[in-house]
Formats: C-alpha cells, sequence, structure tokens
C-alpha cells in the first residue's frame, strides 16, 4: 500500500477524526521516548531494545542542615542528575542511618537497612555501624542539597525533597534520584506531588541555557563531565561500567532519551478491556502469541502518543484555533476544502496542506499543526485505507475485516497492536480474523545476523547458488513457521537436492511418453481402470491424500508440515518407490495398456503434484506447468498460478491399500537390511524371503502385493510364518542352563547336560511345551526352566527385523541365481555404454560378450534373449573369445571376473 496516496491519507484522518469524535484524542505533556537525532518522539512500540555500556554510580545528595551526612542515591543516567527535582524511597522499606569509615574518616550514609553489606563493600569502606534504623516513611519530606546547584542556579530555585514511591526497588541503594522531565515514573511522581516538570534538554539533545555551566552540551557526551563535576565535590562515591539492555531509535538505532513534551495522545488506556475482549475473538497461531504474549503487552500498554516532529509523512489532522485554544479534527480533503473555503483540488502533504487556515467559532483562526502521524499509525488503518474506506464502502463491507496477517513476533508490540488499537478506536472491534506469528532467521549458532557481526547471508546469494525454490522451500519447511530458525547452508542444499530429484522424476517419463504419442487427453480413469495394477492405484491414493495433508496443515498455518508431507511423498513414495516399480513398464515396445496405465499414473500424479506444490516452489512447477500440461491442453489457464487449489478425489483414497504398501516397504527395507549384512547386490535375485509375523496387516500386505514385494527384494519366492512357527532352513539348539540343573540332579548334572545335547531339539521344545516336563531316562525328568532354545541361522541366511516381525533373507547361491546375477550385471554395464555412446532410447544395437570364464559363460547362456531385450540388442554374441568387434568396446571387472563388452549401432 502506499501511504502517500490522498485516498490513503484521507482514511487515516477519518480514522483520526473517529478517535476526536469519541473523546479519545488529546494534547498533553508526557514524557515520552524521544530520539535526539531525529529530533521526534517515538512510540513504546518503536523502541528497539539493545545492550548498551553506561556508568551506574552511587551519588552523595547532602541533607540540608545535617553536617556530614547524605542520602545515597544511585543511577545509570548521569546526564540526567542536572535536572534532578527529588528523590525516591519506598515508605515499606527499612532504611538506615550507616557510619561508615574509610581511610581513617567517616560520613553518615542514609540508604536502604538490607543493601548495607553490598553498598559499603562496593564502597570499600573498612567498617560501619548502624546509628539508627527506621521505616521510609520518617524520611519523606527531609529536604536535599541538589548536587551541581552551584554551576546551575536555576536548581536553587526549586525546593529538593525525599518522596515515597511504591516502584521504587530493594536494589543498589534503594534511593532513586527523580528528574520529572526525564522519566515515565519520575514524570508521574511530579504530577502527584506539584513538581516542577523540567525538562532542559531541547530536540536534538543539547542542554537549553537553563543549565548553567552544561548549557549547549549534549546529553550523549555530557556523562563524563557530570561524573568529574560530582567527584571534584565529594559526592561520587562509587562507579563502574555496566551492559544493561536499552532503548534505541528503530529508525536510526540511535540510543533513546525521556524527554517531557506536549504531544497527542490516543486514549488507548481507556480501550484496554475492549482490545483484550477482542483478541479473544480472534485465531493466533500459535495460541500462546494472543493469548500470553499480546495480551501480556495490551495489559500494560500506555496512551498511544501519535504526533512526531517530522515534515514527510501523513499530517495530522489536527487544526488549533490561535485565539481560544480549541481544536478540532478534519476527516478528509473535501471536509478540509469546504472549511477551508478552497475551490481548487488540493495536496494533503505539508507545506502545501499547512497553509489552509479554519474560522472558529470563537472568531479567531485555526491552523494546522505542525506534526505529522507516527508512521505505526499510518500502517495502523491499512486493512480499511486499502479499500479505499471511507470513500468506497463496496469491498470494505465485503472484504473487511481481514481474514489473515502475518509478522514477526517484534510485531506484538508493533503492527499487530497498531491495527488492533485503530481498528477498535474506529469501528469497536479487532480488524483481523486470524493471525500467524512468524519467527525470525538466525546464524546457526542461534545469533541474531548482523553485518558487524560478519555472519549475515545474504538471499541473493543463497539464491545463486541453489535457487530461489530451494531456498523458498527450507525456509517454509525446517520450523513451525512462529519458530526461529537458525539458517543452516547444508539444509538449504538438502531441499535443493530434492527438488532435483523431483525434476528428474517429471524428467523421467518424458521420452518414453513421446516416443509413444501418449496423449492424457484420450485417456481417462474411467477408460484405463481396469488396466491400473496395484501399485498406480496406491500412487493415485497416495496423491490425493496428500492433498488432504496438505489441506490439513495449511488450513491452521502450519506450512512445516505442508512441506514435509510434500518432500516425503515426493522422496519417499515418488522417487524411491512409485519410480523404481513402474520404471519396466514404461520400456515395453508395443502399445500396451499396462504401460499406457503407467503413463496415465505419472501424468496424473504429476499434474496434481505442481498444483500442491505451486505455493511452495512457485517457478519450478511452472516450467512443468508450460511444458506437461499447457503442451497438451489448449485451454488450461495461462499460468499454474491461476489454476484453483485441488480437492483430493475420496472416491481414489484406499487408506487400506495404503497401509499395506507401507507394511510392504518395511518388508523390502528389512529384506535389503539384511542383504547388506551379506553384501549380496539387490541386482542379484535371492531365492526366498521368509517373513515372520502374527500381524494382520503384515498377512494383508503379503496377499495384496505378493508381487511387489517379490520384485522389489528381488526374490524368487516370498515365504509367510506366524510367530511360533519355524523356518526349515532354521536349525534349532537347546542349551542346557547349568544354574538350574546342578542344585537338582548334582552329581549327575555332566550326564543330564549331555543328554540334553543329544535330544532332538524340535521335539525337546515341543514337549516341554506341551506337557511342562520331559523324562530324558528312567530316572531323569527334566523342566522347562532347565533349558532354553535358540536358532542357528546358517551362513547364507541373514535376518533383520521391522516394525510388526522379522525378515529372512535365503542367499543361497544356485547356478540358476548365479546366472540371473551375471546377467544383471552385464545388463547395467551395456546400458551405461549406451549412455555414453548417447544413444537414443529407441536406438538399436548389436552385442558382443567377451567372458573367458567358462563356467561364467555357460551360467550366462540362458539370459541372452534376457540380456538382449533390456539392451534393445538386434543380435547377441557370446563366448570365451568371440573376436569383439563394434563402435564401442570396454573392458569390465563383474565380480571378479574380466569381461568385454562391444556395441555397434545397427545402421
Amino acid at each position: 500500500y502506499m501511504t502517500l496516496k490522498d485516498e490513503y491519507i484521507e482514511a487515516a484522518w477519518w480514522t483520526m477524526k473517529r478517535a476526536w469524535e469519541k473523546n479519545l484524542l488529546f494534547k498533553g505533556e508526557r514524557v515520552v521516548n524521544w530520539c535526539p537525532r531525529c529530533e521526534t518522539a517515538i512510540a513504546d512500540a518503536e523502541v528497539e531494545y539493545a545492550d548498551k555500556r553506561d556508568p551506574s554510580i552511587f551519588v552523595r545528595f547532602r541533607i540540608k542542615g545535617r553536617d556530614g551526612e547524605a542520602i545515597l542515591i544511585w543511577t545509570t543516567t548521569p546526564w540526567t542528575i542536572p535536572s534532578n527535582i527529588a528523590v525516591a524511597i519506598n515508605p515499606s522499606f527499612d532504611y538506615a542511618r550507616v557510619r561508615a569509615y574509610k581511610d581513617g574518616k567517616s560520613e553518615i550514609l542514609i540508604f536502604a537497612y538490607d543493601l548495607i553489606e553490598p553498598v559499603l563493600k562496593k564502597a570499600r569502606f573498612e567498617d560501619y555501624e548502624v546509628l539508627e534504623r527506621f521505616s521510609g516513611e520518617s524520611l519523606i519530606g527531609i529536604e536535599y542539597e541538589h548536587p551541581l546547584s552551584d554551576l546551575i542556579p536555576i536548581q536553587r530555585e526549586f525546593d529538593h525533597r525525599i518522596y515515597g514511591a511504591g516502584f521504587v526497588e530493594m536494589d543498589n541503594t534503594g534511593c532513586v534520584h527523580i528528574a520529572p522531565g526525564h522519566g515515565p515514573d519520575d514524570f508521574d511522581l511530579g504530577k502527584e506531588h506539584g513538581l516542577p516538570i523540567f525538562c532542559p534538554v531541547s530536540e536534538d539533545g543539547t542542554y537549553t541555557e537553563d543549565l548553567g555551566r552544561y548549557a549547549g552540551l549534549n546529553v550523549r557526551d555530557v556523562n563524563e563531565t557530570v561524573l568529574s563535576d560530582l567527584d571534584e565535590r565529594g559526592l561520587l562515591l562509587w562507579r563502574e561500567e555496566v551492559t544493561h539492555r536499552y532503548g534505541h531509535c528503530w529508525r536510526c538505532k540511535t540510543p533513546i532519551i525521556y524527554r517531557a513534551t506536549e504531544q497527542w495522545f490516543l486514549k488507548m488506556s481507556e480501550l484496554k478491556d475492549l482490545m483484550l475482549s477482542e483478541i479473544e475473538k480472534v485465531k493466533w497461531y500459535p495460541e500462546w502469541a494472543g493469548m500470553s504474549r499480546f495480551r501480556d503487552w495490551i495489559s500494560g500498554a500506555e496512551d498511544w502518543c501519535i504526533s512526531r516532529q517530522r515534515y514527510w509523512g501523513i499530517p495530522l489532522p489536527i487544526w488549533v484555533c490561535d485565539s481560544c485554544g480549541d481544536f478540532r479534527v478534519i476527516g478528509g480533503k473535501d471536509e478540509l476544502r469546504e472549511l477551508g473555503g478552497i475551490e481548487e483540488d488540493l495536496e494533503l502533504h505539508r507545506p502545501f496542506v499547512d497553509d489552509v487556515k479554519i474560522r472558529c467559532a470563537c472568531g479567531g483562526v485555526m491552523e494546522r499543526v505542525e506534526d505529522v502521524c507516527d508512521v505505526w499509525f499510518d500502517s495502523a488503518v491499512a486493512s480499511w485505507a486499502t479499500l479505499r474506506f471511507p470513500k468506497v464502502r463496496e469491498d470494505f463491507e465485503r472484504l473487511w475485516p481481514a481474514h489473515w496477517i502475518t509478522e514477526g513476533h517484534d510485531q506484538t508490540r508493533g503492527w499487530f497492536y497498531s491495527q488492533l488499537g485503530a481498528s477498535v478506536v474506529s469501528f469497536g472491534v479487532a480488524p483481523y480474523r486470524s493471525v500467524l506469528m512468524h519467527g525470525f532467521t538466525l546464524d546457526d549458532a542461534g545469533n541474531k545476523m548482523s553485518k558487524s557481526l560478519g555472519n549475515m547471508v545474504e538471499p541473493e546469494d543463497v539464491i545463486s547458488k541453489f535457487g530461489v525454490d530451494s531456498l523458498r522451500f527450507y525456509l517454509l519447511s525446517s520450523n513451525a513457521p512462529w519458530e526461529d530458525l537458525r539458517f543452516n547452508w547444508n539444509e538449504v542444499a538438502n531441499r535443493n537436492r530434492m527438488l532435483n530429484i523431483f525434476w528428474n522424476v517429471y524428467r523421467f517419463p518424458l521420452p518414453y511418453m513421446i516416443l509413444d504419442h501418449f496423449d492424457p487427453r484420450k485417456v481417462s480413469y474411467d477408460t484405463i481402470r481396469d488396466h491400473l495394477r496395484v501399485e498406480d492405484r496406491w500412487m493415485l491414493s497416495r496423491v490425493n491424500s496428500l492433498i488432504r495433508r496438505v489441506d490439513e496443515a495449511m488450513e491452521v498455518y502450519e506450512l512445516h508440515r505442508a512441506t514435509r508431507a510434500i518432500e516425503e511423498f515426493v522422496l519417499e513414495d515418488l522417487s524411491r518407490w512409485y519410480i523404481q516399480l513402474v520404471r519396466p513398464r514404461t520400456w515395453i515396445e508395443r502399445d500396451d495398456p499396462d504401460k499406457i496405465a503407467a503413463y496415465y499414473t505419472l501424468f496424473e500424479t504429476m499434474r496434481i503434484l505442481t498444483l500442491v506444490m505451486a505455493p511452495f516452489t512457485p517457478f519450478v512447477v511452472e516450467e512443468i506447468y508450460q511444458n506437461l500440461i499447457r503442451g497438451f491442453y489448449d485451454d488450461a489457464e495461462e499460468s499454474i498460478h491461476l489454476c484453483r487449489w485441488p480437492e483430493a478425489d475420496e472416491q481414489l483414497i484406499d487408506p487400506s491399500l495404503e497401509r499395506s504398501m507401507e507394511v510392504a516397504r518395511e518388508i523390502v527395507e528389512a529384506a535389503s537390511n539384511a542383504r547388506q549384512k551379506l553384501k549380496r547386490k539387490l541386482r542379484w535375485p535371492v531365492k526366498e524371503v521368509v517373513i515372520v509375523s502374527s500381524s494382520g496387516d503384515v498377512r494383508d500386505a503379503i496377499e495384496r502385493l505378493r508381487d511387489v514385494i517379490l520384485k522389489q527384494t528381488n526374490a524368487k519366492k516370498i515365504t509367510l510364518l506366524r510367530e511360533g512357527e519355524r523356518w526349515e532352513r532354521l536349525s534349532l539348539e537347546a542349551v542346557p542352563d547349568r544354574s538350574k540343573i546342578g542344585p537338582v540332579f548334582k552329581k549327575e548334572a555332566g550326564r543330564v547336560i549331555e543328554l540334553i545335547k543329544r535330544c532332538d531339539p524340535r521335539m525337546l521344545e515341543s514337549a516341554l511345551s506341551k506337557e511342562g516336563s520331559y523324562k530324558l531316562d528312567d530316572d531323569i525328568l527334566i523342566t522347562p526352566d532347565m533349558v532354553s532354545f535358540r536358532e542357528v541361522i546358517p551362513e547364507d541366511v541373514s535376518v533383520s527385523t521391522f516394525q510388526s516381525g522379522t525378515v529372512y533373507v535365503d542367499c543361497e547361491l544356485t547356478d540358476e541365481i548365479k546366472g540371473e546375477g551375471f546377467a544383471r550385471e552385464v545388463i547395467r554395464r551395456a546400458q551405461e555404454m549406451r549412455k555414453e555412446m548417447d544413444l537414443k532410447m529407441e536406438e538399436r544395437v548389436d552385442l558382443s560378450i567377451k567372458i573367458p570364464d567358462e563356467n561364467v559363460l555357460e551360467l550366462i547362456k540362458p539370459w541372452m534373449d534376457h540380456i538382449a531385450g533390456e539392451v534393445r540388442a538386434e543380435q547377441v554374441e557370446l563366448g570365451v573369445d568371440p573376436g569383439l568387434r563394434g563402435d564401442y568396446i570396454r573392458e569390465w571387472d563383474v565380480e571378479g571376473i574380466k569381461m568385454e563388452i562391444a556395441l555397434s549401432r545397427v545402421v
């Protein structure tokens, strides 16, 4: 939005007029946050806090009429001491008159009784005695001498006394110096007791002529001068440097000062209850952002200082009479032209608007105050100003209040608050229905990024290395939106790899689709339904479930769950599973319905997936959309970002199939882990995979997905056994327990153990299980606790577990398995050579293979036709020394066997 537009300015003016009409706008003298560099007041919400080094000092303020006696005050702002008017103590604390000794001298100091030890220790006194302990009440009204009155003549005109104040805390000395012109608490105390609001500091932070010796000095540079003057007068008892959180101007980062000035305010203190009530109607993400952090801020909010002493900005629409002092607020350009008697168009900015005069009812002339609005007031009215309200009401009535806004967690006292305040003033309701509070991006150690610290990461650097979509997806997926994010280059790289995989998945079927003239316009779910394999139905179910998962996450603004669901789908479901299942079907040369079903499933999956990913990775999906969708559909939207959000097809979602496939993948992973233990490659088939489980889910998965599991485990056979059933390839060993046998059979224990070892373990286990005992000999009866049983796994069998059971993989190498294994190794290498020759997919070759090992040669021969089909070879020549010839000949080491493979293009 552009706040410099007239219609925007008029919306702000209208809001200000509403405040005036409701008696919520007033001018008053207050101590406000002041930036001496910008020379303007700033609101509490504009104050940024950062660490700052300042002096922390104890100063003696001498008591009038009591020689050698002083009240001991503490401050971290020595520059305010020249403006001191009073001292505050807490009437509920106990105080003490203490005689303190150092260097052979003594003095009497008054400060909080409970702080005697730490204060005197800091000041390095050698000894002390408590002369008197008394309530703080008894100090009220006592006069003291201003410590610098000899340098500041005007201070001699003021009375300086001690006052009670509940805000004084039991720390430092328990006595606080009060400068009503330079602190909110000081100001309130001054007003309460009718003290002078003495503020001898000008707009640029320099002392005025009232400050005598200090006139013309800047408060930012005067601390050491004040400390030196105090020390010369024997009044500086102790000093140190402390680091504390201190307010800085949000615009220029200059440390702020407190300064009493006349400003214009909105009475937010009168609207607290309404604002607190309204935020309960707002949906907060996370909930604690509104119900804890924001509520706390509103509960402690002060009146809003909306005037700024600047030139550029929305002019305050307040005209004040130079005669009676009355003021009025103008709500728009037409009203101002009418009251100002202006016929031509009017520029609403300074200096032009300053020239407009209005006749007051008293006969005087009203002139505009020179101030402009707080910029937070500008943004506060955004939700209706951007809708051109109040001039145009149609959009406002249709679209307001805003359904959703988002900002960082610092905006609980910024934009969230200013919008709420202005809206409650104008309409009595919150201007938004839901709010997402987001975190900040920090460096990898959790520190705020800063050029001075050298830990800045420029977005341009990340984008140039990984692309904008990778950065965007990383930022959205790494954390819950409301959590701060520790930037990690490796994690961006991981998201980049994910998107590269996504891109490769998109590219994978294209050559086959083009070669086969696949046209998605000629295929529908109804026409292809009967040809869909179980993995196709699973893929369509999963991609529609993805829509549902992303929908659910987006509804509650959990963008990390939405993006993680997408990432899981791309990597696990699509790339690592479905593509592996469907790849062989795309190589089928004939016009086969099974292949068309695979194409349809891939196309439909990518169509839906690109739509789901569009908000998160807008550029890569746009490229895919233009090629894949608009390449076929002339009536498709011009951009994917003009398409409607997809709706899940509930009829295609099959939760039981998804569960079965999940179990199947667990079985395949367990089988893969078992293979790795025996270092058996996946290209080499295994004789059998045995699953031991009593789970109904496992049984269902094997019944529905036996072929899928067979292919993905590259197994010749799958067997399911229930828990307790034993696989015939596993032997059983009985293990006698000497600790149980010895005490019962004593000298016969050795014979009993030997008899147990001679028994058939399966028969013994069965007998002990059924009968509860077993007679080894006429006089020897053993019980189940005397023997345990363990499986003995053959060397060529490996085992692994999954969530619902155990998987055994029989890796016994038969001649048939060896032949197929070597054939697959040859195929992989021949396909790599095709790629190196830059052959097109449809190009045919002649293949010649030299295998000097006759045994391996005989094992491979039965697989020649299979090799020819996979390599797209017209002729295959195989031999110990076939006389290799070809366009490309290469030697390979295949499982320790030296082979040579030759390929020739078929012209």
